[in-house]
């Protein structure tokens, strides 16, 4: 199994009611499937990371919240703006600032069961489409449709909370 990609890489889909539905799901329920794959880490698992060259579960806890933050924006601005450019950032650089080293990880959970609630109510009842709005990434310079976000981000949290699982199961913890 490559370490990195514990469930593979994303895989655009098309469109269908019944993706859209588990997508959603994804959305709605990965801050408590986050919570319980953390379930009773010390402060010295919390700081292993989870390959070599990885970021520690702290880390990927906290980068979970970074860059759903910033997917919850991108949707919003997708949903009110034609064609929006979105900003980039540096995860990596992100990962390494003294919020993700000082703060504890409860913070991060706290804060993903309220951005996911108010990001799975924005598009709980989007129209067919509305899911065929875009936004425009410029570092990969890429138009990329709001379903096609979902299914990224719906992916994306499952593949971070793979990566903690893996390690366990790995560590035998």
């Amino acid at each position: 199994m490559d370490l990195r990609y514990p469930i593979g890489q994303y895989e655009p889909q098309p469109f269908s009611s019944t993706t859209k539905r588990s997508w959603l799901q994804d959305i709605q329920f990965l801050p408590g499937l986050l919570e319980e794959a953390i379930e009773n880490l010390d402060e010295r698992q919390l700081n292993t990371p989870y390959r070599d060259g990885g970021w520690t579960v702290k880390q990927v806890v906290h980068h979970v919240a970074d860059s759903h933050l910033n997917a919850y924006t991108r949707f919003k601005l997708g949903l009110t703006e034609e064609r929006p450019v979105i900003k980039p950032y540096d995860e990596a650089r992100w990962a390494e600032l003294a919020d993700v080293s000082t703060i504890p990880i409860n913070i991060s959970i706290t804060l993903l069961y309220t951005l996911h609630t108010r990001w799975h109510a924005a598009i709980l009842h989007l129209t067919d489409e509305q899911w065929k709005r875009t936004v425009f990434h410029p570092e990969s310079q890429k138009e990329m449709t709001l379903w096609y976000l979902l299914g990224n981000y719906a992916w994306h949290g499952k593949h971070h909370v793979a990566h903690i699982i893996s390690l366990r199961e790995r560590m035998n913890w």
